[in-house]
């Protein structure tokens, strides 16, 4: 088992990572991060991506699909946004999320190592 510093580390150490953080969807803060910068600020982006995991859920709930979202893929022009939703009975209500700069990053690796962050993450 993980804890939270040593699943951010792991994270920043997959290939292209630029930042990542574990967040609380229900506040929209960020518990934990790594990475980022003056030009990538990871609290805002924690936040941000509260939204999108919010609405991907409410979609899931009106078109009662009894499902578990596995991860959210965003591609930019230059970067992966990967969210992944934390499934484990102490991290219900949790995300990971890792941006990944595109041309340094192997997507299928990367969400790879991200199921294998979130098994063996104990919050």
């Amino acid at each position: 088992m993980a804890d939270m510093d040593t699943a951010l580390k792991e994270a920043m150490n997959i290939d292209g990572a630029v930042g990542v953080a574990i967040v609380d969807y229900s506040s929209g803060m960020a518990l934990g991060i790594a990475g980022g910068g003056k030009d990538f600020d990871l609290n805002v982006a924690a936040a941000g991506n509260t939204d999108v995991v919010r609405a991907k859920m409410r979609t899931m709930e009106m078109l009662h699909l009894n499902e578990e979202i596995e991860d959210i893929l965003i591609t930019l022009d230059t970067q992966y946004h990967l969210i992944r939703p934390l499934t484990g009975r102490s991290s219900k209500g949790l995300f990971l999320y890792l941006a990944l700069h595109k041309d340094r990053a192997n997507l299928a690796l990367a969400r790879h190592h991200m199921r294998r962050i979130e098994a063996d993450l104990e919050i």
